[in-house]
Order: C-alpha cells, then structure tokens, then sequence
C-alpha cells in the first residue's frame, strides 16, 4: 500500500508536468491536441524575440537577486546564531522572517509603497530619480529570497559545535580568518543551498515582480501570465519542455559533482 501510494503521488506531480513536455512535439496549433511529432514550436519559440528577451531578463533578475540574498540573508543567520542575545534581537528576527508568513500581495504592495516614495523624495532631493524596473524587481526577490537563506544559515550554524570555531582561536586565528577557514566551509552548502532557493523563488515569482516591475522590467513569469489571458499557445508547452530539460541537467551536473566530492572524501578517509 505504501508503495501504491508513493506511485500514485508522484504520478498525481509529475504526469501534468510529461503531457506538458509531451505535447510541445505536436504539430497541431491547438496546445492539447496531438497533431503528429514536429519541432515547429521549438522554433517558433527561438524566433520569439520579445520571450527570449524576458526570459534572459529573468535569468539574470535570479542570479543577482540569489547572489544578494546569500550575502544579506548569510550575515542575518550567522548574526542570530552566533551573537547571542544582543539588543533588539527578536525585533531584528521578525522582521528577517517576515517575507516567509506574509502573503505575497502584502509584501508586493509594500515594496511597491516603499519604491513610491524612494522615488518621490530622490525627485525632490535631486530633480530625478529612476523608474521602476529590473532594478526594483531584482531588490524585492533579493528581499524575499534574504529571509530562506537566513533561516538556512542559522539552522546550518545552530547543528555546528562552536568548539571548532573556538578551538581556531585558540590556536591565535583571528575572528576573520576563523571565518574564512573554519566557518565558511561548513556553512558552504547551506549557502549554496540558500542560492538555489532564492534562484528559484525569483524565477517563479509573479505576484511580487507585477507589483514592482515597469515596462522595462517585465520578466518570463510576468510575459506567460499575461499571454494565458488571451490562451495558451503550444509556444509556451516548447518553453517549459527547455526549462524542465535545463533543470534536469543542472540537478544531474549537481548529483554527479556532489557524488564525486563524496567518493574523493571517503577514499581520504
């Protein structure tokens, strides 16, 4: 029964997602209807400038909003993990993890409020000021993504022995060189781990990026969201079979490094 059940769950996530890649061979114009195997809307979808555009604009949105969320979101866990209870503690661990309770239309709204009036007083200060866009929609995934990498990097600190920390400066290491030898290491896969997180959050986000984006700032999620209002095009079946052969590659080079790294360590020891 049990492995009844785990089949059917994972026929219940994963067969939508097959018919999804399935029909993106199909000839036929009509998304889900089979029309014979082709690769028109593979080419279709290259010849697509304005989704490309959006698509390589969501990418980089991503990676920079990952990559900010790893530094902010690993200085906050390091800080709650290891400094004790200093001042203000708790109020500085709300508002940390405020993005992981709060619906996302709230945060959106506020992030766009915040945006208004940053925008408003750079006007009054300086004649001036830029619009919304990639920038604005990068800053708000980065502030989503910094609330997971924090609870990842505490959780990551909280199951280390400080001892190995306090052994380092024992030995004379000082507070940065303990970081970089000793705490860095350990904490590397739950940064990574964080990156991959905030990465995939940003790249699936909706609701938070049509609060803060302009017309500049429109991203794939955004483009596909607005295009199934007007219905779905076998375009968009072609665009999800690239993202799931993409994902399926980064997870196989991810399994294949990790599996390796743990081959090499086991033969050290």
């Amino acid at each position: 029964m049990r492995r009844l059940g785990l089949a059917l769950g994972l026929a219940f996530l994963w067969l939508p997602i097959l018919l999804l890649v399935g029909y993106a061979f199909s000839a036929d114009r009509i998304p889900f209807q089979w029309g014979g195997l082709s690769l028109r809307w593979f080419r279709a979808l290259a010849a697509n400038g304005r989704m490309l555009e959006a698509a390589w604009l969501s990418l980089r949105i991503a990676a920079g909003a990952a990559t900010l969320a790893v530094l902010l979101g690993g200085l906050a866990g390091w800080a709650l993990a290891r400094f004790g209870r200093f001042r203000f503690r708790a109020l500085f661990g709300v508002l940390a993890g405020a993005p992981l309770v709060l619906p996302e239309v709230v945060t959106g709204l506020s992030l766009l409020l915040l945006f208004v009036v940053l925008q408003g007083a750079a006007e009054a200060a300086f004649g001036w000021a830029p619009g919304r866009g990639a920038a604005t929609v990068l800053l708000a995934h980065a502030t989503l993504g910094l609330a997971y990498v924090a609870v990842v990097v505490q959780a990551r600190l909280a199951g280390l022995d400080p001892a190995l920390e306090e052994a380092a400066a024992d030995l004379g290491a000082g507070p940065f060189t303990v970081f970089r030898t000793v705490t860095l290491p350990l904490i590397a896969p739950a940064l990574a781990a964080g990156w991959l997180l905030a990465f995939t959050l940003s790249l699936d986000d909706v609701v938070v990026a049509s609060f803060v984006s302009g017309p500049a700032g429109t991203t794939l999620p955004m483009l596909v969201f607005s295009q199934l209002r007007m219905g779905l095009t076998p375009e968009i079946n072609a665009l999800a079979a690239m993202v799931l052969g993409l994902a399926a590659l980064l997870v196989g080079a991810a399994a294949l490094i990790l599996g390796r790294n743990g081959r090499v360590g086991d033969s050290a020891g």
